[in-house]
Parts: structure tokens; C-alpha cells; sequence
């Protein structure tokens, strides 16, 4: 019989993590989104993860949008798949080259990550929320834990649901200086043109960016945007100025704008 972390109970810490967790999901579904799984290492995984959302097994309960991506080009079926707003969930490990480069992108994307697994953890704030089992067994994949989590998120989501008041976005009515409030958000180049200007994807959608503090850009690459500029660019080993620019999260104006488009 293989004794798990699950086994000895959920701690305090990640009981809050889950309430948190399905907090976020039930503002992000009542505002229109998509949940998109993958899980490279265990597909089962991803796909029981949809159908827990997408099929309620209890009467009454509403079926939320929910679909597994699996293949071998996850990035780009995730790229392809997701609209701002939508939810990312992965079952993987720390580790898994992919799911990191899904977690890095999502924030150009308008995506909110969750990240399910278990062994080392990854930096907490490589996704939006991180759900973990500090069990270094490799086997935990095929013990029920993971099933655990998604099962509990799928009905504390169902409970946020039954209170209507915490889901709506809080509205900011203060005039705003568009330029000062511009924090520096995540692109991803879509095109770029030989007169210093290329086509990005931000969370608002595809805008125009001048790049020519960076110049010469390559579809794909990460970039920080300020102001209608490029100024940095984000590597593929930059996790910390990932981290940074998803500590801001996703604003409330932001969430407004989202909603008026859908």
C-alpha cells in the first residue's frame, strides 16, 4: 500500500491555496472563460479534470467550459486555444520544459495558470496559483491526490458560485494617468516589421508595439511593454522577471475590459 502526503491530510496553508484557488475560478467562469487542461506526463489527468468541470455529477449544478489539450506541441496548442481571461491548468512537475513555457507565456496570453503536482515545487509565483503535494514519491501521480484537488476545486468553485457578490470585479471610478499606470506587461511577438514596429499579444489582444530599443525582434519572443514599447526583453530562463510581472496580476480594469468584449 503506498502512503501519501494526501494520506496525512491537507495542511492549513494549502486548504487556503484551494479556497483561493476556486475563488479565482468561479470569478473567471462567471466572467466568460474557457478552462484549457493539460497534463503531458499523465493526459488521463487532463482529461478527467474537463469532465469533472464539464459534466456535473450533481443536479442542479451548472456544466462550466472546460477542455484537455493534448499532443506533443502543447505550447502552441495552448497559444492557439486560449483568449484573455481564459484558465490554464497543468498537472505536471516542476520541471517539465513545456508546462514552463505555457506558465512564462500565459500572462501575454490574458490566461490564469494553475499549476498541479507534486516533488519540488516550482516557484510560487510561476503560476498564478500553485497546488502541491510535498511527497517526492513518483508514483503520487497514480494515488488520488491530484484527483482530490481537482475534485475539491470543482466543488468549492460550485460554493463561490452561490455567492454572486464576491464575483464581480471591483470597479476603479478615480481618474488614472493611462501612461503612469502603464506597468510594464508580458508580450508575445506575433510579426514584427523591418520600420520598428511589431504586432504583440498582450493580454489585451494583439496591439501594436515600436521595438526599437530591441530591434531586430523574432515571433515568439517574449517581451516587456511600457507605455506602447518594448524596453526588455523577457528570456526563456527569466523566471524572476516572469514572477514579477504576474505578482502584479491581472487588474480590475483590466477584467472591466475583458468583459466588454466578450
Amino acid at each position: 500500500m503506498i502512503t501519501t502526503a494526501i494520506d496525512r491530510g491537507l495542511s492549513a496553508e494549502l486548504a487556503e491555496d484551494l479556497a483561493a484557488t476556486a475563488l479565482t475560478l468561479a470569478k473567471r467562469f462567471a466572467a466568460g472563460a474557457t478552462m484549457w487542461s493539460i497534463a503531458p506526463s499523465w493526459e488521463p489527468h487532463a482529461l478527467h479534470i474537463a469532465v469533472e468541470f464539464v459534466h456535473p455529477v450533481i443536479m442542479g449544478k451548472r456544466a462550466l467550459p472546460a477542455v484537455a489539450l493534448t499532443g506533443p506541441d502543447l505550447v502552441d496548442l495552448v497559444r492557439v486555444s486560449v483568449r484573455p481571461g481564459d484558465i490554464v491548468v497543468a498537472i505536471a512537475g516542476a520541471d517539465h520544459a513545456q508546462v514552463r513555457s505555457v506558465m512564462r507565456r500565459a500572462p501575454a496570453w490574458g490566461a490564469t495558470t494553475i499549476w498541479i503536482g507534486s516533488g519540488d515545487p516550482p516557484a510560487a509565483a510561476m503560476a498564478d496559483h500553485v497546488l502541491w503535494l510535498d511527497d517526492p514519491d513518483p508514483r503520487v501521480s497514480a494515488t488520488g491526490g491530484f484527483v482530490l484537488f481537482y475534485h475539491l476545486l470543482w466543488e468549492l468553485t460550485h460554493v463561490c458560485f452561490e455567492h454572486p457578490g464576491l464575483l464581480k470585479p471591483q470597479r476603479c471610478d478615480d481618474e488614472v494617468c493611462v501612461t503612469c499606470s502603464d506597468e510594464g506587461r508580458l508580450g508575445e511577438v506575433v510579426s514584427a516589421a523591418a520600420d520598428g514596429q511589431a504586432r504583440v499579444r498582450t493580454a489585451r489582444g494583439v496591439e501594436g508595439v515600436i521595438t526599437t530599443l530591441l530591434d531586430p525582434v523574432a515571433p515568439g519572443e517574449l517581451v516587456l511593454v511600457h507605455a506602447g514599447m518594448a524596453i526588455s526583453r523577457v528570456g526563456d530562463d527569466d523566471d524572476a522577471g516572469v514572477a514579477e510581472i504576474r505578482a502584479a496580476g491581472p487588474s480590475d480594469r483590466d477584467d472591466e475590459e475583458r468583459e466588454g468584449v466578450s
